[in-house]
């Protein structure tokens, strides 16, 4: 009977301990995703939360057991996550448009490469030490080796076309962007859950930030994609008796302000009416609907 070599036993080995870790930091990068931000966002919150708990879950599975279900498992999970980013970028997912950020993209080319690791593992001959020959017939061996080559091949090309995918939404996919209008936006007051708030024209809730000061924005990078700022001199609608003025952030954008808080809207919010982003502590500080007498909603 042949035996697996010490060196094939030994490169599996490293190839799950490999996998585990891609797996367990994709999972890492969406829990940090997840406490700063996407906890609040409808029902994205929660798939966030079960993807953690899958990644983790299928990084210790990954390390304990040699079947090559899991690393299947694992392969298909960092597609599907993988897909599931793409798609948010291009299309959108449950009525949620994701922008690119640095954790993105970096979140996403590590699941293209837990792919290609995990899916590797997985059609790779099974290699236990003192297990008998997976491919004891030297015919059916070549056979066996020329059926491996041909899914390692499938691996590779599949990885080709998710990098693509990755590379083409990532270029064309929004990037942390201000809410622009043209002209003079309008502010209007709305009743959200009783309390009445200022949103934009189309409805949206306006927010301000407790780092701010009168006269400056403190969101900027990251936190400008999650809570883009709402730009120009506004005026005021039905209702709007707060102070109205702007600020000029850094390039030159001009802000609106009310009752001195700088505004901004919030890319959890995905209808009017919405005021998800309500006394959340995100990017540095809380947030607060901007009411419409001023002060915290």
């Amino acid at each position: 009977m042949e035996h697996a070599s010490p060196v094939t036993s030994r490169r599996l080995l490293l190839g799950r301990l490999l996998g585990a870790g891609l797996i367990a930091a994709t999972g890492a990068v969406h829990l940090d995703l997840y406490l700063t931000g996407y906890r609040t966002v409808p029902t994205i919150g929660w798939l966030f939360l079960l993807q953690i708990i899958a990644a983790f879950g299928l990084a210790a599975l990954v390390v304990v057991t040699s079947s090559r279900l899991v690393p299947a498992a694992g392969a298909g999970f960092a597609a599907s996550t993988l897909g599931g980013y793409v798609l948010s970028l291009w299309v959108g997912l449950f009525g949620f448009k994701e922008v690119r950020t640095a954790a993105g993209v970096v979140a996403g080319v590590i699941e293209v490469t837990a792919f290609v690791v995990l899916g590797l593992l997985a059609v790779a001959p099974s290699a236990r030490p003192g297990a008998r020959a997976v491919f004891p017939a030297r015919p059916l061996a070549k056979r066996q080796r020329a059926r491996a080559g041909r899914l390692e091949a499938l691996v590779g090309a599949a990885a080709l076309v998710g990098t693509a995918l990755l590379v083409l939404a990532v270029t064309t996919g929004a990037g942390p962007r201000a809410d622009a209008t043209s002209g003079r936006p309008e502010l209007k007051v709305r009743q959200i859950a009783g309390t009445a708030v200022i949103t934009n024209a189309g409805g949206f809730t306006l927010y301000w930030f407790a780092p701010d000061s009168p006269s400056k924005s403190r969101c900027y990078g990251t936190c400008a994609a999650y809570w883009p700022p709402f730009t120009g001199a506004p005026r005021a609608g039905a209702g709007v008796t707060g102070k109205l003025g702007t600020i000029k952030r850094s390039g030159g954008t001009v802000q609106a302000t009310y009752d001195g808080h700088p505004l901004y809207t919030y890319i959890g919010d995905s209808a009017p009416g919405q005021a998800s982003g309500n006394r959340v502590n995100l990017n540095g500080g809380l947030w607060y609907e901007m009411a419409a007498s001023g002060g915290t909603g």
